[in-house]
């Protein structure tokens, strides 16, 4: 309906644009940020091609797979994964048929049998397996003395070397790598969720584990995913008890060192893969817009050299 008020405005505007000979600006459409989640699993059911370790218990109930995953993310704004293949084993296959299949939405940051030195040899043609972007590592449990009892070691040279990326999740053991941050600067190192979980959160003692991630920042190889946050919260979403820690975290690292990611299949049932993203892009007040772009996408995409 044409009010008095309207019809006033839309004439003013039609005289002004008479007079001046400029056209009034056109609402321009909103922009769109991609949006990049930088770990979740995907697996299959066990079989003969793609069998699990004896005694290991997925994320989920039922298998968490490409066809599952598509429709999920597209519901939450998700243009592209990175997959972390599940500790069910050491196989990366399934997660290279992602990135084969789809090569515009999955990359692959992939396993490697640490324990085995003779793994360096597989490292030079590393990322000549199409999809294929880096290394994730894991030191839990009994391997969580990997770091440090010399397991390891051969691996810090050898994928420095090779030009790879390393995601690395060592709950408890941050402090642990400096040194080899130090030794080698020329290898990108990302410290998985913070080094934070559910166990550290109710122990009190977030903000002693996140002060270890923030004196990891002095390395400029070093970045951090800002990931599977619910895990560490001990509230119910917009996860508010952890807005300071991920302040002093992005305060430390930037905008540029800092990639948001949910893996998704644990904690499932605590947040839609929709809040885990607008946790970020809605809830944090410190962020900016040119912030948000980085954190949420462009960060990870820059530091795995995803085209």
């Amino acid at each position: 309906m044409l009010t008095r008020r309207n019809f006033i405005g839309s004439t003013i505007g039609a005289g002004a644009a008479l007079t001046t000979g400029v056209q009034p600006a056109l609402a321009q459409p909103a922009r769109k940020r991609t949006i990049v989640d930088a770990q979740i699993h995907l697996w299959k059911a066990s079989s003969p091609d793609y069998p699990w370790n004896p005694g290991v218990t997925p994320q989920l109930p039922e298998p968490f797979t490409i066809e599952r995953a598509l429709p999920l993310m597209d519901e939450a704004g998700v243009d592209r994964v990175v997959i972390v293949p599940p500790g069910l084993n050491d196989v990366n296959g399934y997660a290279l048929e992602a990135a084969k299949r789809y090569p515009n939405r999955f990359a692959v940051m992939g396993r490697i049998p640490l324990q085995d030195p003779k793994s360096a040899a597989l490292l030079p043609d590393w990322k000549k397996q199409p999809g294929m972007l880096g290394v994730r590592v894991t030191f839990l449990g009994p391997a969580a003395n990997w770091i440090t009892d010399g397991t390891a070691d051969w691996f810090w040279p050898a994928a420095e070397k090779a030009g790879l990326p390393v995601m690395f999740l060592a709950f408890g053991r941050t402090a642990a790598f400096a040194p080899i941050a130090e030794r080698h600067p020329g290898l990108p190192l990302i410290i998985d969720h913070m080094n934070t979980n559910t166990a550290i959160a109710k122990e009190g003692k977030l903000a002693e584990h996140i002060g270890h991630a923030v004196a990891l920042a002095k390395y400029p190889n070093v970045s951090i995913k800002i990931s599977n946050l619910v895990i560490s919260s001990l509230e119910p979403y917009p996860f508010r008890d952890l807005t300071d820690h991920l302040k002093r975290v992005f305060d430390a690292y930037g905008p540029q060192r800092c990639y948001w990611g949910t893996d998704m299949t644990n904690a499932y049932a605590r947040a839609t893969w929709q809040q885990r993203v607008t946790h970020i892009t809605e809830q944090l007040p410190f962020l900016s817009e040119s912030d948000k772009d980085w954190v949420m996408g462009r960060a990870i995409l820059e530091r795995l050299k995803w085209a």
